[in-house]
């Protein structure tokens, strides 16, 4: 008599983007994706500037409990992806839309950024799911730095969706399938 052979986590992508409004479930989606497919590393690109943001990172903290490893990179992300992945660790990075901001507060080039982050997908040693905001899709911002930081996060979405294996949109807590399987 034969065994059936045991079951397998399910095999992430090499490049997952999860996109979605502000409290869309696009984190918790993502973390799913992660938690299906093994331990992983949680890349947080936050860096609390102020007591409502630092609440939000410890809510996020406090949903994912012990199980996940956390390293906080709000810069260098390109470089911490390299340093960090290896083929038996997902790894889920929370948020690109954030990395922006704190590149463009950094006066860093946002092309040359988003240009090595883009290279180095698909070419790393495990798998990596990204999480974005998509905020093109509410009111025009009132300022030019609003509008300059809405078109540059569409830019940075339309790259890292290009080289993705998969993209998903979440609203309501709900995925929608964009591109992959």
């Amino acid at each position: 008599m034969m065994l059936a052979p045991l079951p397998t986590r399910p095999a992430l992508p090499a490049v997952t983007l999860v996109l979605g409004g502000a409290r869309s479930g696009k984190s918790r989606y993502a973390e799913g994706l992660v938690e299906a497919a093994g331990s992983g590393l949680y890349v947080a690109t936050a860096e609390a500037g102020d007591d409502e943001m630092a609440a939000r990172i410890a809510q996020h903290r406090a949903r994912r409990g012990t199980a996940w490893t956390t390293h906080e990179e709000p810069l260098d992300l390109a470089d911490a992806l390299r340093r960090l992945a290896i083929a038996e660790r997902p790894i889920l990075v929370d948020c690109l839309t954030l990395w922006l901001a704190n590149v463009m507060a950094a006066g860093r080039d946002i092309a040359e950024e988003t240009a090595a982050l883009t290279r180095l997908l698909g070419r790393l040693a495990g798998p990596v799911v990204f999480v974005a905001n998509e905020v093109g899709l509410g009111l025009v911002p009132e300022t030019p730095l609003g509008r300059a930081f809405r078109d540059e996060a569409g830019r940075l979405n339309q790259a890292v969706a290009a080289v993705a294996d998969r993209v998903v949109f979440v609203a309501a807590g709900l995925p929608l399938l964009l591109k992959g399987e």
